[in-house]
């Protein structure tokens, strides 16, 4: 009982306190354009893009895009959780803890996904409010799991992403070609029956895909898709198994570095 209120505590409160080390969208200007202003003009982007080109309909932009903008939070601070450890000079510290690393990791994505759900569910209320496409009510519960989990897994995809910050210096450009996978692949954008076999089949191992599609239909007056919902679920488990198998890989790598240095 007592190692699982540590490590609650851990995952908990450790969490916290990198969220408030690392963030790197401190100040609320920032906050607002980068995170709630800037995904809520994407969506507006895509809407006309697809009136003026006549592909799909509002509300295929207007939810993908909702969905999508979840990425922005959980893919850079994801990978922030991480690779900021290295960048500020605290990374050393974090790899001498002798705490268990699943929560010690896992607690560093989670405000990230709180992050996420809170900007997907901004960007949808706002934009259906101004586009006057409204969401039912009864649809609301399932919609906020929905984004609930799309959000955990792409914070997962971006602390597996993080992970890579342990081994190479510039881990943010590859961030930025994986919010543009994301972009093209999910289907949040781009309607998936539109790219070529290997892009679909692809996008089926990304995250947000399934939720956004998830999310589609529920907007759209249809139940919880309880196969999507499952299959985003899986995606995030993939890769927050990923996440930990790299972290722990590059950090024994470190250790047997620093051993044969000092040797």
């Amino acid at each position: 009982m007592f190692r699982f209120l540590a490590s609650a505590r851990l995952l908990l409160v450790g969490g916290a306190l990198s969220y408030r080390a690392l963030f790197n969208w401190t100040t609320p200007p920032m906050f607002i354009g980068t995170l709630l202003v800037g995904p809520l003009l994407q969506v507006f982007f895509f809407v006309f893009l697809g009136r003026e080109l006549g592909v799909a309909d509002d509300r295929f932009h207007l939810v993908g895009n909702a969905v999508l903008a979840a990425s922005a939070s959980c893919v850079y601070g994801g990978t922030m959780a991480v690779a900021n450890e290295r960048r500020f000079g605290t990374l050393g510290a974090v790899l001498l803890s002798p705490r268990h690393r699943v929560p010690l990791w896992a607690g560093r994505a989670l405000p990230y996904v709180l992050n996420g759900l809170l900007v997907s569910a901004f960007v949808l209320t706002a934009a259906a409010t101004v586009l006057d496409l409204p969401v039912p009510a009864g649809a609301l519960p399932g919609l906020g799991l929905v984004l609930l989990t799309g959000a955990g897994a792409c914070s997962a995809f971006g602390l597996a992403l993080g992970a890579l910050g342990l081994r190479f210096r510039d881990v943010f450009l590859v961030s930025n070609v994986a919010s543009s996978m994301l972009l093209l692949l999910t289907g949040a954008a781009v309607p998936r029956d539109t790219l070529p076999e290997w892009m679909r089949t692809a996008g089926e191992l990304l995250p947000l895909t399934h939720a956004a599609d998830a999310a589609r239909r529920l907007t759209a007056g249809g139940g919880l898709d309880g196969w999507l919902l499952g299959a985003e679920l899986l995606v995030g488990v993939g890769y927050a198994v990923l996440a930990v198998a790299l972290l722990a890989l590059f950090e024994r790598g470190s250790r047997r570095r620093a051993t044969l240095d000092v040797m």
